[in-house]
C-alpha cells in the first residue's frame, strides 16, 4: 500500500492494515478518517440508528417483530452448499469439508443460528458483518464497524472516486469512544452482507426500516392512545362545564373527589352523578368513529410490504379480510420468490470469501430444497421436469441427437437442435423392416422369414 508508506515517510517494508489502524490510536482511541484528503483514505460509517431501532422497533413494535420473525424463521432454515458451474450455467448442488465452519459456526450453533443473526442485523442496520477467529465465525455489531476505503495506488481518494474500494474494515468493541483496542481486519477476511443498498453510499446497505420510520411511530402511538383509552375508564375524553357562580376552592374540591371517585380503569363502566349546574361534554372522537382497524391497518400493510412479507403470512388483519387463507398460497409463493430467494443469493455471495477453499468450477450457493415453507414449489418443479422430460423423449425419438435436445430444451431455443438423419422405427408399423434405402417394406419380418 504505497499510500500508507507515505505516512511514516519513505520505507521499504510496507504498512500492513494493522499497522495503518495504529497510526490512528492514541491512549486506545480510534481517530477515524472521514473523506481524508491528505491521507489518502477514508471511512464510511455505519449509520448510528442501529440501537434506535433495536429499541424502538424491534422491541416495541408487534408489527415490526412480526415481519422480522417472518422472515429470519424462513432465512435461518437454508444450507449452505457448493454449486458446479458448467459455462456459466449452474449444475448439481454437493458438500465436503470446507462447509463444516458453516454447519457449525461456533460451539453448540447451527448454520440457523448465524443466519438469523445474519438477517436480523440485516433487516436493523441494513449491514452484516462477519469473521473467521480461531476457527470459528465471529458476528461484528454492524454499528460498530467502521469500512476502511482506499486506493491500491499512491493516488488519494475520497468516497465515491472510481479508483475507491474497500481496503478493510475496524471494529471497534463496545461503539467509539469506548476507550478499547480497535481490530483491523482485511477485505478478504470479513464477509460483508448488506441486501438492501444504501443509495447514498457506495459500500454500506440500508435498514428496510429506515423509509417507514413514520408509519412505526403512528402504529406506535395508534396503540399508545388505545391503550390510554382503556386506562381512562373506557370512556371519551370529557369537558364538565360548571355555574360560574362556583367557588374556586369549591370547583378544585369537587375535581380532585371526581378524580378519585370516577376516572381510571377500575372505575370503568360505572354511572356518572354529577351535581346541579354541571354539564358533561364529549370531545374528540371514540373508537367507532376513528376506526382504528381501517387507520392502524392501513400502516401495518404498509410496514409489511416494506419488509417484503405479504400481510397474511404475517397474520395482519388485512391479510385476512375475508377471513380465510384461500389466498396464501399465492402469498407464500410471492414471499419465497421476491423476496427470500433474493436474500439467500445475495447471502451466499456475501459469506464465500469465508470459504477456506473453493471446489474449482463451483461457487457457494444455498440449499432451499429440504424446507417445508417451500413444499408447494418443490411440486411446481417436478411438474416442469416431467414436461422437459415429455418433450425430450419426443424430439429424441423425432431423431435428433440427445444433446442437442438437452440443451434446446434447456436453453428453450429449438434452434440448438442437430438432427442425426435417421427416423424412429415407431415412423413403421410395428414388425417390418427397413430396405437399403432405408424405407419400410410394408412387410412383417416374420413373414419375410417364411417366404424364404
Amino acid at each position: 500500500m504505497n499510500l500508507l508508506r507515505r505516512l511514516m515517510g519513505e520505507r521499504d517494508i510496507p504498512l500492513s492494515l494493522d499497522d495503518y489502524a495504529a497510526l490512528f490510536n492514541y491512549q486506545g482511541n480510534l481517530y477515524q478518517l472521514l473523506g481524508s484528503q491528505t491521507l489518502g483514505g477514508a471511512e464510511e460509517q455505519i449509520g448510528r440508528d442501529f440501537e434506535g431501532f433495536v429499541q424502538g422497533a424491534y422491541k416495541r413494535n408487534g408489527v415490526v417483530f412480526a415481519c422480522m420473525l417472518a422472515r429470519f424463521a424462513l432465512f435461518s432454515q437454508a444450507r449452505f452448499q457448493f454449486q458446479q458451474m458448467n459455462q456459466g450455467q449452474p449444475g448439481k448442488l454437493f458438500g465436503n469439508r470446507d462447509l463444516a465452519l458453516f454447519e457449525t459456526p461456533w460451539e453448540g450453533a447451527t448454520t440457523g443460528d448465524w443466519l438469523s443473526r445474519m438477517i436480523t442485523d440485516a433487516d436493523l442496520s441494513g449491514n452484516h458483518f462477519a469473521t473467521v477467529r480461531q476457527a470459528e465465525i465471529r458476528r461484528l455489531r454492524p454499528d460498530w464497524v467502521s469500512i476502511v476505503v482506499g486506493s491500491p495506488t499512491d493516488r488519494d481518494v475520497e468516497l465515491g472516486d472510481l479508483d475507491a474500494r474497500v481496503l478493510g474494515y475496524i471494529y471497534q468493541p463496545g461503539g467509539p469512544g469506548s476507550g478499547k483496542d480497535s481490530v483491523p481486519l482485511l477485505a478478504n477476511q470479513v464477509a460483508h452482507f448488506a441486501p438492501v443498498p444504501d443509495p447514498s453510499a457506495w459500500f454500506r446497505g440500508m435498514s428496510w426500516l429506515q423509509p417507514i420510520v413514520d408509519e412505526v411511530m403512528a402504529d406506535k402511538a395508534t396503540t399508545r392512545h388505545k391503550l390510554k383509552f382503556f386506562e381512562q375508564g373506557a370512556t371519551p375524553n370529557m369537558v364538565v362545564s360548571m355555574d360560574a357562580a362556583i367557588k374556586r376552592e369549591d370547583f378544585e374540591a369537587w375535581v380532585r373527589l371526581f378524580r378519585e371517585q370516577e376516572e381510571g380503569l377500575e372505575n370503568r363502566y360505572k354511572t356518572l352523578f354529577l351535581g346541579a349546574g354541571m354539564k358533561p361534554e364529549v370531545v374528540g372522537a371514540n373508537f367507532r368513529q376513528v376506526d382504528f382497524k381501517a387507520t392502524q391497518g392501513a400502516g401495518e400493510t404498509r410496514i409489511a410490504a416494506a419488509a417484503g412479507v405479504p400481510p397474511v403470512i404475517v397474520g395482519l388483519s388485512e391479510g385476512l379480510q375475508a377471513a380465510t387463507y384461500s389466498n396464501y398460497g399465492q402469498a407464500r409463493r410471492r414471499f419465497a420468490d421476491g423476496t427470500m430467494h433474493h436474500l439467500w443469493q445475495n447471502m451466499a455471495g456475501s459469506t464465500q470469501k469465508l470459504v477456506r477453499t473453493m471446489p474449482p468450477g463451483a461457487r457457494l450457493w444455498y440449499d432451499a430444497r429440504h424446507i417445508p415453507f417451500l413444499r408447494e414449489d418443490e411440486k411446481d418443479a417436478a411438474e416442469i421436469i416431467q414436461t422437459k422430460s415429455i418433450a425430450i423423449r419426443q424430439l429424441t425419438d423425432a431423431g435428433y441427437t440427445a444433446q442437442s435436445v438437452v440443451a434446446a430444451v434447456e436453453a428453450g431455443d429449438l434452434t440448438l437442435l442437430e438432427h442425426t438423419g435417421l427416423f424412429s422405427v415407431q415412423l413403421m408399423p410395428p414388425g417390418t423392416t427397413a430396405d437399403a434405402n432405408g424405407s419400410s417394406n410394408g412387410v412383417p419380418s416374420d413373414a419375410n422369414a417364411n417366404a424364404n
